[in-house]
């Protein structure tokens, strides 16, 4: 049986992770259209290295719910939170290693994802449980 609450929070996470992927879209392709392929998909880059680790902390840190599994939840949010600031440090690492980006578009488009993450408790208001 799927832990309602836990669903619920993975939803709204869910569509955080949705609403910042067609923001990053939309910035990449103006990117794009105004300044060429390199500032586009640098621009693209900087919003996977934000959007990809929040995908894997929503998919963690929403397992378990309740009181009952207060020890779980807590762990699941520990070890989310860690593994997206890995993620995120081995994510800048190898397109700075590997791929020839302009830092502009890369760093503008992560910013406006994080931006967007923190608008969230304002954008998806939820109900009260109970």
């Amino acid at each position: 049986m799927v832990n309602k609450l836990a669903s619920r929070g993975r939803s709204t996470a869910y569509k955080l992770i949705g609403m910042q992927t067609i923001a990053v879209i939309l910035t990449s392709l103006i990117f794009f259209l105004t300044n060429g392929a390199k500032e586009g998909y640098s621009a693209l880059c900087g919003g996977v290295i934000s959007i990809f680790p929040n995908f894997v902390f929503a998919t963690l840190a929403f397992r378990h719910a309740g009181a009952s599994a207060a020890a779980e939840v807590l762990g699941d949010f520990f070890r989310g939170e860690a593994l997206k600031l890995v993620l995120v440090i081995v994510l800048f690492w190898v397109v700075f290693k590997t791929l020839d980006v302009i830092y502009l578009p890369l760093f503008v488009t992560y910013a406006l994802a994080i931006f967007l993450h923190w608008l969230s408790p304002l954008i998806f208001k939820t109900k009260k449980v109970g």
